[in-house]
């Protein structure tokens, strides 16, 4: 099979939604998600998109995506990429999909002149820690990842 890369259009938004919901089922987060299929198309396919998306198909089917964005190193001095979410439909997870969207990505990187590409992964995730291995990505442990929401958002937005 010949796996391909492509950027998202707009008639792609239920198909990106359908995947952020079997990454979320995979993720066991399932109960987390509120994005709709509206939300999708307006982010990223609205008039001053600040979101990105990536299909990967495998002989004209989709079977995973790349949603990304630009982020910047203030000691860099350069922006990068931050991979929100990568995912590859398990039948098709053997056929080099998953490689196939961080190369671009990369190769993105390369021609933007960006300084890095960088993501997170969940602790538990064996074979995606051991796949990003594989590709010489650095775990970076002297940082923890802090997130505000929900009400502590709200209640330091209103302090």
């Amino acid at each position: 099979m010949t796996v391909t890369v492509r950027p998202a259009v707009p008639a792609d938004a239920p198909l990106i939604h359908q995947f952020i919901l079997d990454l979320a089922e995979y993720e066991k987060l399932a109960h987390e998600v509120e994005a709709t299929q509206a939300d999708v198309a307006g982010h990223l396919f609205g008039a001053s998109p600040r979101l990105f998306c990536d299909i990967a198909e495998a002989d004209g089917t989709p079977v995973g995506f790349a949603v990304w964005f630009y982020n910047y190193s203030t000691f860099r001095g350069r922006h990068g990429i931050y991979l929100e979410d990568l995912f590859v439909r398990p039948e098709a997870r053997s056929l080099g999909a998953g490689k196939a969207l961080l190369r671009r990505l990369a190769q993105r990187c390369r021609e933007e002149g960006l300084a890095r590409l960088e993501w997170s992964v969940l602790n538990w995730n064996a074979p995606a820690i051991a796949f990003y291995d594989s590709l010489g990505a650095g775990a970076q442990t002297e940082w923890t990842v802090r997130r505000l929401t929900d009400a502590p958002l709200e209640a330091l937005a209103t302090s």
